[in-house]
């Protein structure tokens, strides 16, 4: 006898479940609980098989029919229903394994283990949480250029067109890396080249006169923050490395007999290691930090944990409360102001400099040279730079004609 829907609303759920039946092998299952299913008995290849529909009160009798229908058409053309649910099922757990999300998180655990920085790792995983609500749960092969686009333009849109353009050579990434795993078989990031709104070249900002240099310095020794926060600062202008590097300095890269700081590889942005040629300045400063520090592994510790270093704000929240806005000078500035000057003095040739700063030179074979060919001119540069940037922290001494050459060469 077929089943009705005030029949199905009347079966009451009893101790062991038990089967309601209605035509074409479509069969109520009552449970305990209360709950009811759908489901299809059928034979396929002279065995019994069973297909579940859905859940009731979700799918109603008449929904429940028509599945029905289908299906019996589907076994009737010689296709196995439930064995086709099976494969669904298994090819949505393999695409919801291979989301956008899931591919980029992947990738970035692999830089991770690669020793990627940790500051740029941060900043891919902001990256990502812009992509995510639009192309997060995508599966990453069914993703196209269209969808990538309006993920784009979104942030495009609002002006932050530098963000917009990193989102699209992240996801270009995410994308290269599913090629090269086999789960997708184009990067559509590619395709959009040109498509948004070219960033405006941003400077970092900072002081590049001598005279406002000479302010800056004079500023720093009167900081009147945090000790190991003043040591920071003091000894940014005479080393030049970037902000990350500086923060994650550890003693055991301090070589104070052969006066050189060398940075791993996996700290810098270059993934090549690093000789910093420390003056006689610079080395004095870091003995005084080493007695402040020296229980730490860091040479700039967190305030908060002698494990960790200091945090990424601190040096240009210094430079805030010292009165330079972020327009004015940032941490990564004395890269700038060392750039600016030391070309401007013309003491030393552009390669010195550019090593000095740790630039990456496009020939792997010309970079291996210029590593040991202007290692000695860098050791010149760097105490003729410390020397320099003493007399500008003396008042009125920029106003000197032709300060630059006063300053002797030691060697």
């Amino acid at each position: 006898m077929a089943l009705t829907d005030v029949s199905i609303r009347a079966a009451k759920p009893k101790p062991a479940q038990y089967k309601l039946y209605d035509e074409g092998g479509l069969v109520m299952l009552v449970k305990p609980s209360g709950g009811k299913l759908w489901r299809l008995k059928y034979r396929f290849n002279g065995k019994e098989q069973q297909l579940t529909i859905g859940r009731y009160p979700d799918v109603g009798l008449k929904e429940a029919r028509a599945r029905r229908d289908t299906a019996r058409k589907a076994i009737a053309s010689g296709e196995n229903p439930a064995a086709e649910k099976r494969r669904n099922a298994l090819v949505a757990a393999v695409n919801s394994a291979n989301t956008f999300q899931a591919v980029a998180d992947e990738l970035i655990t692999k830089r991770d283990r690669e020793g990627q920085a940790t500051a740029t790792l941060v900043k891919t995983r902001w990256l990502l949480s812009l992509l995510s609500p639009v192309l997060g749960t995508r599966p990453i092969a069914e993703i196209t250029a269209a969808e990538l686009l309006a993920a784009l333009t979104k942030v495009d849109a609002k002006g932050r067109h530098e963000t917009a353009s990193r989102m699209r050579t992240f996801a270009g990434a995410v994308f290269r890396y599913a090629i090269a795993t086999t789960r997708a078989a184009s990067n559509p990031a590619a395709e959009l080249k040109g498509a948004l709104i070219s960033p405006k070249a941003k400077h970092r900002a900072a002081v590049l006169d001598p005279d406002g240099v000479g302010g800056l310095l004079r500023g720093i020794d009167d900081y009147d923050g945090q000790p190991t926060t003043k040591f920071a600062l003091r000894l940014a202008p005479h080393v030049f490395v970037r902000p990350g590097e500086l923060r994650h300095a550890e003693w055991k890269e301090i070589d104070f007999e052969h006066e050189v700081w060398r940075i791993p590889a996996g700290k810098m942005k270059m993934k090549r290691e690093h000789a910093v040629p420390l003056s006689r300045q610079a080395l004095a400063i870091l003995q005084e930090a080493k007695n402040l520090s020296s229980t730490s592994s860091y040479v700039f510790p967190s305030l908060r944990s002698n494990s960790r270093p200091m945090s990424e704000n601190t040096l240009n929240a210094a430079l805030r409360r010292l009165g330079y806005s972020k327009d004015e000078m940032t941490a990564h500035g004395f890269r700038s102001i060392a750039s600016t000057l030391l070309n401007e003095s013309g003491k030393w040739s552009v390669d010195a400099i550019e090593r000095a700063l740790a630039h990456q030179d496009g020939n792997a074979i010309r970079a291996a040279y210029n590593r040991g060919q202007y290692w000695q001119e860098r050791v010149e540069m760097a105490q003729w730079w410390s020397d320099y940037i003493d007399v500008l922290r003396t008042p009125l001494a920029v106003h000197s004609l032709n300060i630059t050459n006063q300053i002797t060469i030691q060697k």
